[in-house]
């Protein structure tokens, strides 16, 4: 029998080619050449590469046999992965090959600023001397903030600690237990800007991220403050950073991530306390060989019909086409159950009823775990390495199934304790032909919204006027209510009022709302949609 093709399009290393071994005919194309690409693909069962080929849903149509893409990294912005699931064709990545290059590369901005090793550099390269021009600061028994210690984080925290510094952390999703192990104090976001000298930030790019750190943030720092960002760019205002440096307001920064990239004409570039690096947090020897090496190792996994745990799109085995329209919901309703938390999780129930269960339905309970920490970790997070991180955060995961469903043809819930003894649930189902998603139950108030791009969730008392104070307040600001629905228990007792608009909410206009109908809770969740 003829062997399967394996296209490597990008220059790998020689360890990845051995990595496949001898059972694949391995073949050599340039990915940046279109015609030769497409023509290899016609005979490709898997193709590896870097970040220069563009495996979009034209290069997926014209390679018939093609099951697996294999990007040797994290980032996957060149793979169109919809158009790669429609063809049934799974996509994988190498999402812990850079951690350790991506912290030493923190350490090594957090040393550089505080001993100004560039601007020396550069100054004694052009022939000067000048040492008291960079006297610089120790790093022993400062204050360092750590912003987020999912992987790379707790990689960081961990080098930090042989520093001699005293460690803070923010991040809403890990426990006191956990920070304890790491040596390492919860803080809330306001009280790590206030008392750290330094802050490194290690958390993903979501709109609820996007620009953590701003002018409110730079206002309460120490005038000391050096501020590191090797994670992703926009978490920091970078117009609010460039204000801040520029007035002194603070010490100065490191990025080795930007809005746009490359950050040709910003600001940035023009201030002398500041040192930028090209993203280069996954450019190491080491890094580039283990990412080739791990999906090679995928590739072989993936084309022996085998689990593959960087799967990005396919969980793996078999999915029942009845089961399969469940996933994405329950995705989404990971992501909407994560969206309502304000304490770390302590365990989670996925309950799937209804007939569905007649199948096997583990891949839902791997969806929720997905659409759930996805929005808390700060790598990627597949449907298999999902239950891994519950398990390092020490969260306990059920499965519940039952083929009773009373209300509904199939009913997905996610329900979860935290550790401050809330307790949550989101509730969602597919009506109609054409498969619509809808949250049905949230916290045990019964509504049936579609899922939307943009949902906010409030409980307030239940009286007259509630609606029409939120809407005008809405509308005033030209935020578009696309649907509502509320929800109560008793007349004149808690309601639940979930919207769906048309646009992002500006915090402030949230907290606004908040005060105006006295809310006790009032959330907005951005969900990631098909």
């Amino acid at each position: 029998m003829a062997k399967p093709v394996v296209l490597i399009a990008e220059e790998l290393s020689p360890a990845t080619v051995e990595a496949l071994g001898p059972d694949f005919d391995v073949r050599n194309v340039d990915g940046t050449d279109r015609p030769a690409l497409l023509a290899a693909l016609a005979e490709a069962d898997a193709i590896l590469i870097r970040s220069a080929t563009q495996v979009d849903a034209e290069a997926i149509a014209a390679a018939k046999r093609l099951k697996v893409v294999a990007r040797a990294g994290v980032g996957l912005d060149n793979v169109d992965i919809k158009a790669a699931t429609a063809a049934g064709v799974m996509v994988v990545n190498a999402p812990t090959s850079n951690v350790v290059s991506a912290a030493e590369l923190a350490i090594g901005h957090l040393l550089s600023i505080a001993r100004h090793i560039p601007d020396a550099h550069a100054s004694l390269k052009s022939g000067q001397w000048k040492r008291s021009k960079y006297t610089g600061v120790e790093l022993y028994e400062k204050t360092i903030g750590v912003v987020g210690l999912g992987r790379i984080g707790t990689l960081v925290a961990q080098r930090l600690a042989g520093f001699g510094a005293q460690l803070l952390a923010f991040d809403p999703y890990v426990t006191p237990a956990r920070a304890q192990q790491l040596g390492v104090t919860l803080v809330t976001l306001d009280e790590l800007v206030e008392r750290s000298d330094f802050i490194t930030i290690h958390i993903p790019r979501t709109p609820e991220t996007t620009g953590l750190i701003g002018t409110e943030q730079f206002a309460k720092a120490k005038p000391n403050l050096r501020i590191v960002n090797c994670s992703r760019g926009g978490i920091i205002d970078e117009d609010a950073l460039y204000a801040a440096l520029k007035s002194n307001r603070i010490a100065g920064a490191a990025l080795d991530v930007f809005v746009q990239e490359p950050p040709t004409g910003s600001p940035l570039l023009e201030l002398p306390n500041i040192q930028l690096t090209p993203h280069l947090g996954a450019s190491t020897d080491e890094a580039q060989e283990k990412a080739g090496v791990s999906v090679a190792r995928s590739v072989r996994l993936a084309l022996e019909g085998e689990l593959v745990p960087d799967a990005v799109n396919v969980a793996g085995g078999v999915i029942h086409q009845t089961v399969r329209p469940g996933i994405p919901l329950m995705e989404k309703l990971g992501q909407v159950f994560s969206g309502l938390t304000d304490s770390p999780l302590a365990s989670i129930d996925v309950e799937v009823r209804g007939e569905i269960v007649e199948h096997d339905v583990n891949v839902l309970k791997l969806a929720a775990l997905k659409g759930i920490f996805s929005r808390m970790a700060s790598e990627q997070v597949s449907y298999v390495n999902a239950p891994l991180h519950a398990e390092q955060r020490g969260v306990a995961v059920r499965l519940i199934t039952d083929a009773v469903s009373e209300e509904y043809r199939n009913l997905l819930t996610i329900r979860g304790s935290l550790t401050d003894g809330t307790q949550l649930s989101v509730s969602g189902t597919l009506t109609g032909t054409k498969q619509i998603q809808k949250i049905v139950e949230i916290n045990g108030y019964d509504v049936e919204v579609p899922i939307a791009e943009h949902l906010i969730v409030m409980i307030y008392q239940d009286r007259p006027g509630i609606v029409a104070v939120y809407g005008k307040e809405f509308g005033d600001a030209s935020i578009n209510i696309a649907g509502m629905q509320i929800a109560r228990r008793s007349v004149g007792g808690q309601a639940l009022s979930v919207l769906t608009v048309d646009s992002k909410v500006p915090d402030s206009l949230l907290e606004h709302v908040r005060g105006a109908i006295d809310a006790d809770l009032m959330k907005e969740i951005d969900i990631v949609v098909d």
